[in-house]
């Protein structure tokens, strides 16, 4: 496995990869917020309030729905084959591990012999 994370490889089907998470997640929050507003228009008694929910609700819907149609034509969502989609959570899970398993954060951070010269060497360097 390669750890380096400036090596060029690791790059391929990164945008891709991140627009599948990216719609994903839009996925979730959609259905978290169609879940909330219908919680919501169970507790309310206030006919107004109630009108305001509903609309809020078939825009959450309708919303899920355009989310969901796009990530199953571009392929990142697979929900009426299951078998698939667990390949592609498989791939997924394996890819979050190596980009974990990377040393991001080097021990050694030191900066020294990353520059050509000091910021102030045009006025006399230390005497500055």
């Amino acid at each position: 496995m390669n750890t380096d994370y400036l090596d060029p490889i690791n790059s391929l089907n990164m945008p891709e990869m991140a627009d599948m998470t990216f719609a994903m997640d839009f996925l979730l929050r959609a259905k978290e917020g169609v879940r909330n507003l219908s919680i919501a228009l169970t507790e309310t008694a206030s006919p107004d309030v109630r009108t305001l929910l509903r609309n809020h609700l078939n825009q959450g819907i309708a919303m899920h729905q355009e989310i969901s149609e796009l990530m199953i034509r571009k392929k990142w969502f697979h929900p009426y084959e299951l078998k698939e989609q667990y390949q592609l959570d498989q791939l997924s899970a394996k890819n979050t591990v190596m980009i974990g398993q990377m040393n991001l954060f080097p021990d050694d951070t030191s900066r020294k012999g990353m520059f050509d010269r000091t910021p102030d060497e045009h006025i006399g360097g230390h005497k500055a």
